[in-house]
This record gives structure tokens, C-alpha cells and sequence, in this order.
């Protein structure tokens, strides 16, 4: 009988640091059965924790992302309407082109001197107390401002807004997922009405109401959205938790801090080492068996779920020497924090120049910057690894 790893047995040593359990399930071999968490459903789904065969995984064609293929309907799709990440080509590659005509390079790069005058704000209005919890103080601000100024979410909406995302994404429970989801899906939907009724307004979510491709092609009501749901959510909560593991990670390795601080030119690899070591996305969203296959040596059946861990698979030996090692200096090319193949996250730019930026700026500002206690408690379940607290002091 197949061995099941029951997550919830390992309670809230796990959610503090998984990489243990995952290094044991790795010298097993590279693909486990494991039950999820009861917040995320308690089902049995097939976790791959090898680097090759999660990297391999992330481009399996015969493994889909949407799940009304194999009867399931996913929640975010049931509440929410169709979004990049849980369809397959052709709706992938439609959807995909679609808003990549809006969410270019050359506007995420024109963010830049917005980012840095939201950053240097933040920390004119943190620094004078001497401490604070920096998930509150500039981990969270800093992109939910950023994503909801690019969208166009005013911001008396935002601080009702946060509440909503983080339960979407790391819920309590499966009764908060759902209330929460709920009530995103109004928003959202009264948002993207008052896009349509005003006018152009030079935002992404305006500019994606009237997106039209040369054949006439547009988004639904239902695709935007899904759409906007996922940039909201993807295009801050994991940047909140980049930067927030970042500092915490430097904080813990004094000698890497050191060495980050005395040439500030290693801060582009520290940003990508940070991804690797301690990347905000922990596994992958759920994909689904579209036939039967093998993975790692393993056979999947038909419809069977299977969940690609990120976190696991970068801390692979096979692919990085001593992996356990945080190391700014590091070769870390073929890390897979924004996962790989045609679901590679869109937003990864953004994420990265917000990270430098916050990065660099707060520890050129707090030449002093230490821990003030310990964080937490870390987020429940397994897709969004980060803390709730950060108490820093400088």
C-alpha cells in the first residue's frame, strides 16, 4: 500500500520550517503521496519534491491546470471566472496575449521611480520609532500600494482589501476561504464595472476592459475577473512575503548581511538567492492529471491531483551543493520560485524590482537593522511561505 505523509501530523514545526520533512521525503525518492492540511481541504494529492522532475513537471503538458478536465472546479474559477493560471492552451495562450498587450516590460519599468518615492515614504514614516514590525511598517504596503495604484484600486478600498487576499491565500479554514472569495468576487466585480462606465483612465485594469486584439478579441466580464483577481492577488502577496523572508533571512546570516552591506552589487543575486532559499511561493497551484503518466519513477492515474514543491525542489543537493547554505554568491540560475514554462509568472519583474528596491533602500537608511524579538506565527498552509510579524529595531 502506498505510504501517505499526513502534513497535518507535523503541525506548526512544519509550517516554522518544512525544509527538514521535505529532505526526507527527497532521500526517498522524488515524489511523494501526501495529505494536505485540513485549512486547505485534507485531500491526498502527489507532492514533487526532486528538482528535475519538478522542473519537468512545471512544462508537463499531460499534467493540466484546469480542473473542470477531471470534474474538479477549483474555487477561485467556480467564484471568480477563468484566469491565466488555471487554464491550458489555447485559453492559456489567448488569455495570456490578451494581457500581456497591457502589462508590458516598459510599463513595469517606468514603475520604477513611483516604487522608490512609495519605499522612501515608508521609510520616513518608519525610521523615527527606532522599531516596528516590518511586515506592517513596509513588506505589506509597499506592493499592495504599488499593484493597487497599477490597477487602479482606489485606496480607501485597500485596507479591506488586504484582510480579503491574505484569507484567499492562506486560509484559517475552508469556511473563510470560501467567505472570503465570496466577497472578492463582488468587489472586484462592482471595480470592473466602474472601470467600464468611466472611461479610460491609463490604468492596467481600465486598459484591460478595452484590450482588443486585431480579430476582435476581448475579455468577458468573467475572464476580467479572473484576471484581475489574479494580478491582485499574485502581484502582491507574494511580493509581501519576498521582502518580508528576505530580511528575515539576511538577519539570520549575519556573515551574508555583512558581506550584502560592504558591496551592494551582490544585491541583484541576493534578491535571487532569497527566491531560492526561502521563495514565497511554496508549492505550486494545483495541477491535474489529463492521462495517466509517470513522474520520478512514480505512475499517476488519470485525474489524479499533483502539486509541484518549490521550495522542496530548490533545495535539492542534485541541482545546488549544500542548498541548506544561504549564499548571495551562489550560481542559482534554474531556480524555480516563479515556477517554469508557459505558466512562468508574469509578474516576476515587478517582484524583483520591488524586492531590490525595498532591499536597498531600507538597509542604506537602517545601518542597524536587527531582530526584536522572534517572527511569526508563519502563514498557514502550504502555498504562500512568510511570516505574520516581523518586529525589526535600528
Amino acid at each position: 500500500m502506498e505510504r501517505v505523509t499526513d502534513l497535518e501530523e507535523y503541525g506548526e514545526a512544519f509550517r516554522r520550517d518544512p525544509h527538514p520533512l521535505y529532505a526526507r521525503l527527497r532521500e526517498r525518492g522524488p515524489v511523494h503521496r501526501v495529505r494536505l492540511p485540513a485549512s486547505e481541504g485534507g485531500q491526498e494529492v502527489w507532492l514533487v519534491v526532486g528538482y528535475e522532475e519538478a522542473r519537468a513537471a512545471l512544462a508537463d503538458t499531460r499534467l493540466s491546470k484546469d480542473g473542470t478536465k477531471t470534474g474538479a472546479m477549483p474555487l477561485d474559477e467556480d467564484l471568480l471566472g477563468k484566469n491565466m493560471l488555471i487554464t491550458d492552451p489555447p485559453q492559456h495562450t489567448r488569455l495570456r496575449a490578451l494581457v500581456t498587450r497591457a502589462f508590458t516590460m516598459r510599463r513595469v519599468a517606468a514603475l520604477r521611480p513611483r516604487i522608490e518615492r512609495i519605499t522612501a515614504g515608508l521609510l520616513d514614516d518608519m525610521l523615527p520609532r527606532g522599531r516596528a514590525d516590518l511586515m506592517e511598517s513596509l513588506a505589506y504596503p509597499l506592493p499592495i500600494t504599488v499593484i493597487c495604484e497599477l490597477l487602479g484600486v482606489p485606496e480607501m478600498d485597500r485596507a479591506a482589501f488586504r484582510k480579503i487576499s491574505t484569507e484567499v491565500v492562506a486560509p484559517s479554514s475552508a469556511e473563510s476561504e470560501y467567505d472570503a472569495t465570496v466577497r472578492l468576487s463582488e468587489y472586484l466585480t462592482e471595480l470592473i464595472e466602474d472601470k467600464r462606465c468611466a472611461g479610460p483612465t491609463g490604468d492596467l485594469l481600465s486598459d484591460l476592459v478595452r484590450t482588443t486584439t486585431e480579430d476582435g478579441d476581448r475579455l468577458s466580464p468573467q475572464e476580467l475577473r479572473g484576471m484581475a483577481f489574479l494580478l491582485l492577488i499574485a502581484g502582491h502577496e507574494t511580493t509581501v512575503n519576498l521582502i518580508g523572508n528576505g530580511v528575515l533571512t539576511l538577519l539570520r546570516h549575519p556573515d551574508q548581511l555583512a558581506a550584502l552591506r560592504a558591496d551592494m552589487s551582490l544585491l541583484d543575486g541576493a534578491v535571487e538567492e532569497i527566491l531560492r532559499y526561502e521563495g514565497p511561493v511554496e508549492n505550486a497551484t494545483y495541477r491535474f492529471a489529463a492521462e495517466p503518466l509517470e513522474i520520478g519513477g512514480r505512475a499517476i492515474a488519470e485525474g489524479e491531483w499533483v502539486i509541484v514543491g518549490l521550495s522542496a525542489a530548490q533545495r535539492d543537493t542534485a541541482r545546488y551543493a549544500e542548498p541548506d547554505r544561504f549564499d548571495l554568491r551562489r550560481d542559482t540560475r534554474g531556480h524555480l520560485a516563479f515556477g517554469h514554462g508557459i505558466h512562468y509568472c508574469l509578474g516576476a519583474p515587478l517582484a524583483r524590482l520591488e524586492a531590490r528596491t525595498a532591499l536597498a533602500a531600507l538597509l542604506t537608511r537602517a545601518p542597524d537593522l536587527a531582530l526584536d524579538g522572534p517572527p511569526g506565527p508563519w502563514l498557514p498552509g502550504t502555498l504562500i511561505r512568510g511570516v505574520r510579524t516581523l518586529p525589526v529595531r535600528w
